[in-house]
């Protein structure tokens, strides 16, 4: 949720916000006024039991028929009090309501849609590959992906990694943990299944809930990305941030029912239902958030420069923004086949929209309990596979895998199985 002190005096702001997301402002308006009849009925009850207390003192002093009529004007005061605390009961739910309708306020990003991001920089040049494969007809000549036995045993959208295909993903997670590591990220492998108030903390269960795995059996539901489990890793703390941000890295699979993506990406293993990803993720204080903001990014670019391949970053436009995103950037790379860039990975500034939802709390220089910020950002996930096998591909249909990477997977080609 956004600051209601802000809401309430710069209302403006807040609605310029909301149109930049292509968003109704008027909830802003529905939000000021849900809350100034939360307050009011806060009064309303507050006084009334106040009037209460001193007409019990009173009753313990008086006696006769003083006493018999102040018994009765207590109870008729014990019904008002009722029904003061019940209307103060409805008007924080309607309030709660009208606050969590309205998303994070975007901080400099440009506004529209999903066509009218900003380019911010590219970095390295696409490759002149003569009749290039794509990345499904690589890894089925490889023996690497298996989309038909994926389809057989699950479904579409659901693939089999195999043998250099399952050690290139784990060296690519390895070579993102191990970078993570070196630059002060604790690895976690978190759960994958969380309860509905960590989901809907984390602000994934608005307009994009469509595309979570729920258990109704269980009332849980499985994560999209770590971010949700971490984020909520420490729910209702108090935080010592005064030797700076917490970082995680997170490894985990992560699942997405891609509603509203039919006919889309069905082609090999750009946007399945599971793939595996480690995520970066932050807690700091406010103030040290857009900091930290770009040098999440920074680590994002050091882990597309060890896959070598070409790049580009984007400022992502305020539709396209997630709820609890304040603003984001997307690094997305290059693929042949496509002769266009596609996202590889993402960060987002969520400032205290998440914290605050979650009650992720630091003390301040005079130790007061202030909301802390939160910020993601992807450091590897299975997608990556399509741009380094098409990016790499050679004449002779192998791939040759990038030093640093070769590494952590122990080959340096992959070539096609002995038949």
């Amino acid at each position: 949720m956004i600051d209601m002190k802000i809401v309430r005096e710069h209302p403006d702001l807040v609605r310029t916000s909301q149109r930049v997301r292509g968003e109704d402002p008027t909830l802003v308006d529905q939000l000021l006024e849900a809350d100034a009849t939360r307050r009011a009925s806060i009064v309303e009850a507050d006084t009334l039991r106040a009037e209460q207390k001193t007409l019990g003192k009173l009753v313990g002093k008086a006696s006769g028929d003083e006493k018999a009529e102040l018994l009765a004007r207590g109870k008729e005061l014990a019904e008002k009090v009722k029904a003061a605390v019940a209307a103060q009961n409805a008007a924080d739910e309607t309030a709660g309501i009208a606050h969590r309708a309205i998303s994070n306020i975007v901080t400099g990003a440009p506004a529209g849609g999903e066509d009218d991001y900003i380019v911010l920089e590219h970095v390295g040049e696409p490759r002149q590959i003569e009749n290039p494969k794509d990345h499904l007809e690589l890894g089925e000549s490889l023996g690497i992906i298996d989309m038909a036995r994926g389809v057989k045993v699950s479904g579409s959208r659901f693939y089999f990694l195999t043998g250099l295909g399952a050690m290139l993903q784990l060296g690519l997670l390895n070579m993102a943990a191990a970078k993570a590591t070196a630059n002060g990220f604790t690895l976690m492998i978190p759960p994958v299944l969380v309860k509905p108030e960590i989901m809907a903390g984390t602000g994934f269960l608005g307009a994009h809930s469509d595309e979570i795995y729920h258990l109704d059996d269980d009332d849980m539901y499985l994560v999209g990305t770590s971010e949700v489990p971490l984020a909520g890793y420490h729910k209702d703390e108090i935080l010592d941030l005064d030797k700076g941000p917490k970082r995680y890295a997170g490894w985990s699979t992560c699942f997405r029912r891609e509603a509203g993506s039919y006919g889309k990406d069905t082609r090999g293993i750009i946007r399945v239902h599971q793939f595996d990803k480690v995520e970066g993720f932050i807690y700091c204080k406010p103030e040290d958030a857009e900091v930290e903001h770009q040098r999440i990014l920074g680590w994002e670019k050091d882990m597309l420069a060890a896959i070598d391949v070409p790049y580009r970053v984007i400022d992502v436009a305020g539709g396209d923004l997630g709820s609890s995103a304040a603003r984001k950037f997307d690094c997305e790379a290059w693929v042949p086949t496509q002769n266009t860039y596609r996202e590889l990975t993402s960060t987002s500034n969520c400032t205290t929209f998440q914290a605050r939802r979650l009650q992720v709390r630091y003390r301040d220089e005079n130790g007061k309990p202030q909301t802390a910020a939160t910020l993601n950002g992807t450091l590897a996930t299975t997608r990556w596979l399509v741009a380094i096998l098409e990016n790499h591909q050679q004449p002779d249909g192998s791939v040759k895998l990038p030093p640093e990477l070769a590494r952590f997977v122990g080959v340096e080609h992959i070539t096609a199985p002995e038949a």
